[in-house]
């Protein structure tokens, strides 16, 4: 491996942040503070770690970062579900397959 940006987790992730982006812009403005910047916090949080965790030294490190990651993915995938209950979103279908 040269860097983060060569490991496929990193690059689907940086596909998924976009999707999230995209998405939250119909959240309604009253969320800006709320469930949109959490969810797209929670999804930027998802590569950063993978890229942290990268340039760590360690293949332990490495694996803590990852696990950090997937802790992150399932928050974005609870705050969407959440989002689809209060008619945000219609459909998660394709983030899902991101995720």
């Amino acid at each position: 491996m040269k860097t983060h940006k060569d490991l496929d987790a990193w690059k689907r992730t940086m596909d998924l942040v976009e999707v999230v982006y995209k998405c939250t812009q119909g959240f309604p403005s009253n969320e800006i503070y709320g469930l949109t910047s959490q969810v797209r916090r929670a999804s930027v949080s998802v590569p950063s770690n993978i890229a942290e965790g990268a340039g760590r030294k360690g293949d332990k490190e490495f694996i803590q970062y990852l696990y950090i990651a997937l802790g992150s993915l399932v928050e974005v995938e609870t705050q969407l579900l959440i989002a689809k209950r209060l008619h945000y979103i219609d459909d998660i279908h394709q983030i899902s397959e991101k995720i």
